[in-house]
């Protein structure tokens, strides 16, 4: 069973890892853990200095998955465009599901976080937490939309924004 999911990632690919964003596969090693012999991935998070040990019969399951493809880049694009959905539930709530949101892993759902809590110039000031998790879901986003493009993520960031911008106008 294993053997199937081992092909699926391989070194040196970009992966997403929920928690975390993107990441880079630097090699596949195995460990004894608790006298059981594990193969892991060693997943490395450049911009955090950061290194995941993920075991590989475990990677699918716990929602670590490649890249987006341009598609869903392009979605995820055009998901920005859209109009702000604020629910009216308190802030606690609110907070909660853009959390999870960010967390799950999924670009259309972060670029979702981004959409309603981005503020234009002439809006009024983001509370300290609801700033945190604008940067942290933006941040995410433009970490995917550079490893797919291919280009820095000051480019990426550059390609969110004009979108963000378009859509104030």
């Amino acid at each position: 069973m294993s053997k199937t999911r081992k092909s699926e990632f391989h070194p040196n690919d970009y992966v997403v890892y929920p928690a975390h964003g993107v990441g880079q596969i630097i090699s596949i090693e195995e460990q004894e853990i608790a006298g059981i012999p594990l193969e892991l991935f060693v997943v490395s998070f450049e911009k955090d200095k950061m290194t995941l040990r993920v075991p590989t019969d475990k990677a699918t399951e716990i929602g670590m998955r490649s890249l987006s493809s341009p598609d869903i880049i392009s979605k995820a694009l055009s998901t920005l465009k859209g109009k702000a959905k604020v629910k009216r539930a308190m802030w606690s709530r609110r907070a909660q599901e853009y959390e999870q949101k960010i967390n799950s892993g999924d670009l259309i759902a972060i670029a979702e976080v981004v959409r309603d809590l981005h503020r234009t110039d002439d809006q009024r000031e983001q509370s300290y937490s609801e700033r945190q998790l604008y940067e942290a879901a933006l941040e995410r986003l433009t970490r995917e939309v550079a490893a797919v493009s291919g280009n820095d993520e000051v480019a990426a960031a550059k390609q969110v924004d004009e979108v963000l911008v378009s859509r104030a106008a």
